[in-house]
């Protein structure tokens, strides 16, 4: 079984008495601002940067809110239960009745915005998984509590892969195979969910998969087969981010996304748009605000107060993680394009507030391990314990 012990100091996540982690928080907004930057053109005007800016400040609001929550009501009863059915409702409504935008029906059109729910299921996945995990860790190896598990985000992934939003459901799949195996699933079991992966993925090619998936999967097998269809977004992304070179154009000057070579470059290829304005050095530094971010949730998850907070962190991480990990290697031209949007950078508000929430529940969840970790050894100074 995998530990849940990290060589992670309790002082190494510096935060005031309610649990604000700066530096998590501070590489967020760094990402964001990047991403502003990137939407931004100084050679004429883009409603996306207005809109994205208000997000982000109310992505901040609930990172504060949050941030002064004690989660701890999350470990009783059936509460996590009662939250993935209430978030699951939003789902089924859209695939019973939702409006189509951009060929899937994600979105509720509220007028001035779009609401996405799949971003507040995932949240409320990782919150399930990690009660159901933090309570049978011992006998994680028993392969009920694997396929159990599996219902829990297989009843997810068929919901989104109806709509069709095969990119989150790929999301899907990840948060929950990253936190089976971060709970400790033994290798025997592992190559069984391998196994019926593939079956899964022969069904959805077989009945599920629309053409125009098929095509960018084979697509991926052939990249130039087909550079003024089926591969052309993936064609255009490999050379905005070849044509940044070592600097880049400049901020604001990207000729392949403002020109419009590069679709959807405020949201599925921003990181393309990014490479292309600021060059390999601009690389670097997003990579290195990204390890900053994932090693405060490592963080996080190795000062949890108990199993349940340390399991959320590690499934915040796998969260981000394939967010990360998908939307590069799309847009890399590595990985099939499935239109997937990368943390805290892509436009979007459905998924901002998500991430914020996830990042100031985890700030949450620290201030009051490190209370707990102060009462315990204060107990431990005061002969509080039986020994």
């Amino acid at each position: 079984m995998v530990s849940f012990k990290f060589d992670v100091k309790k002082s190494s996540l510096p935060a005031d008495r309610r649990g604000t982690d700066w530096i998590a928080l501070g590489a967020a907004l760094g990402l964001a601002l990047l991403g502003l930057l990137t939407m931004n053109s100084f050679q004429s005007s883009d409603p996306f940067f207005v809109r994205q800016a208000v997000w982000i400040l109310l992505g901040v609001g609930v990172f504060f809110v949050a941030a002064k929550v004690d989660w701890r009501f999350l470990r009783r009863g059936t509460t996590a239960a009662a939250i993935f059915g209430a978030v699951m409702i939003p789902l089924i409504i859209l695939v019973a009745v939702g409006t189509a935008m951009q060929g899937a029906r994600s979105w509720f059109n509220l007028g001035a915005f779009a609401l996405q729910p799949v971003e507040f299921v995932k949240l409320a996945l990782i919150i399930t998984l990690a009660k159901y995990f933090s309570r049978r860790h011992i006998e994680i190896r028993n392969i009920r509590h694997i396929l159990i598990s599996g219902a829990y985000a297989g009843v997810v992934f068929i919901l989104v892969a109806l709509q069709p939003d095969f990119g989150s459901a790929i999301i899907i799949f990840l948060i929950w195979f990253g936190m089976v195996l971060l709970s400790g699933i033994s290798r025997k079991h592992l190559f069984t969910v391998i196994a019926v992966g593939a079956v899964a993925f022969a069904g959805l090619w077989l009945f599920g998969f629309q053409d125009y998936q098929k095509a960018r999967i084979l697509t991926f097998l052939h990249p130039l087969a087909d550079i003024h269809g089926a591969g052309y977004n993936a064609y255009q992304s490999t050379v905005a981010v070849g044509s940044g070179e070592l600097l880049g154009k400049g901020i604001g000057y990207g000729t392949q996304s403002k020109l419009r070579f590069l679709p959807e470059y405020q949201t599925d290829f921003i990181f393309a748009a990014f490479a292309e304005e600021w060059g390999f050095v601009g690389i670097v530094l997003l990579f290195a605000l990204y390890g900053v971010l994932f090693w405060r949730i490592l963080a996080a998850a190795g000062v949890g107060a108990s199993n349940f907070e340390t399991l959320f962190a590690l499934g915040v991480l796998c969260y981000f993680g394939a967010h990360f990990l998908l939307h590069t290697g799309i847009n890399l031209g590595l990985l099939p394009v499935t239109g997937t949007t990368i943390p805290f950078m892509s436009y979007g508000g459905s998924h901002l507030l998500a991430e914020f929430l996830a990042l100031g529940m985890l700030s949450g969840m620290a201030g009051y391990a490190r209370a707990a970790s102060r009462e315990s050894l204060g107990q431990e100074f005061s002969g509080g314990y039986d020994r």
